[in-house]
Formats: structure tokens, sequence, C-alpha cells
């Protein structure tokens, strides 16, 4: 009896690599896509204005019943930018140091009932999860290392000792560099709105401008 080659065999064979290099093809046209959306949203970032005083274009929101005029250049998420009701808005503004240098501070406003001080947490929470270690280097702030063993490994406080409603900043070491990184800051604005203020740890050394700097532009807006 002679042996005849299953029907269709080969045939399946070609199909089943023409299907995986059909696979690999549009792999790589994904990849592609995906590769070019990057690049054209990195350029986009580059594209966009240092946010200033002067911008105009201006997006009306409403938050915590007070109607704001936030130009559009200012807003850090582009899905923000629109007119109406919010209960967060997120921007960055820039802020000129004692040395003249313009840094960038990313803000969130927030109704008042979503955020506690940092003054308020220095008191209530900050002081009783302090080292015994005290940290130099910013004049006229006293900085706390956290206790590590309560999950603030990294983290540490810094504030003004001499002042009834001090300036408090709570600010995360980054690991790959040993130093401070980033600071948070909270306050209630005199409007009622809650800021939360994030901005690089170098910022600290500028402490005594960093309030008044912040009221330039969030009286320009409303929200002060």
């Amino acid at each position: 009896m002679s042996s005849q080659p299953a029907p269709g065999l080969g045939g399946n064979a070609h199909h089943g690599l023409a299907y995986n290099l059909a696979g690999i093809a549009v792999l790589i046209l994904l990849l592609a896509v995906g590769a070019a959306y990057l690049v054209d949203e990195l350029g986009r970032l580059a594209r966009t204005p240092t946010p200033s005083l002067a911008d105009g274009n201006p997006i009306k929101q409403t938050i915590s019943g007070r109607e704001l005029s936030i130009p559009a250049n200012w807003f850090r998420f582009g899905e923000q930018i629109r007119d109406g009701f919010t209960d967060q808005i997120d921007l960055r503004l820039m802020l000129t140091t004692a040395d003249g240098t313009a840094m960038p501070v990313d803000v969130t406003l927030l109704p008042r009932s979503r955020a506690r001080t940092s003054a308020s947490l220095l008191d209530g929470v900050y002081l009783h999860q302090f080292s015994d270690e005290t940290l130099g280097g910013v004049i006229g702030l006293v900085g706390k290392p956290m206790l590590q063993r309560n999950g603030y490994g990294g983290e540490s406080v810094w504030y003004d000792a001499l002042s009834p409603n001090p300036f408090v900043a709570k600010c995360l070491k980054l690991e790959e560099t040993g130093g401070l990184g980033q600071c948070l800051r909270t306050v209630y604005l005199p409007s009622g709105i809650a800021a939360v203020y994030a901005f690089d740890a170098t910022i600290l050394q500028s402490w005594r401008q960093f309030d008044t700097g912040m009221e330039q532009w969030l009286t320009r807006i409303g929200a002060y």
C-alpha cells in the first residue's frame, strides 16, 4: 500500500508561517506608532510655553463656590482645560527664588474639606514622628527626619520654629542622590480653597519668598 502525504499539511504550514509573519509585522507597526506618539508627545511638552503672569486665553472654572479665571497655559493636564464646575484643579506655576532663578511649582487646588494644612499636621502628627536627629542646610528652618519604623523612611519635615503660623514642608529623599528630592506644602488660602504645593527641595532655600511668590499667581486667577 503506498503512503500518501496528508492532504493540506504543507499548505497549513505555509499558512501558519504567513500568519506569524503577519503578526510580527503588526507588532512592529504598533511599536512604530507608539514610538512616534511618544516622540510627538515629548515634542509637544518641550514646545509648551513657560507659564507667565501675562498669559491670556482664560478658562472659567468654579471650585468651592468660587469662580476662577485661569490661563489655559497654566494647566498641567489638557483634559482639565474646560469651563465649568470642578473639585480639583492642577496647575504649574513659576517661583522666582532668592537668586533670581525661575523654578516650577506644581499646585493642586482643592476644596478645603479635602486637605489638612502642613502647619496643623506639624502639631497634630509630625512632632510625634520626629527622630532625635536635627538636619541643617536651610537657613531659618529646622529640619527633622521622620521615624522610619512608622512608615516615614526617607522623609523629613522642615519648619520655621519661630512663627505662630509656620512655613512647613515635608520632603522625600531621593535614593539615587542621597539628597532631598521633592517637597509638599499644604495651605488654606483666604478664599477658603486649599492649595497643595509640590516643588523641588532646592526651593527650600527661598522659603521666605515662597508664599508671597505664590500669592501673585493665585491672586491673578481669583483663588487667593
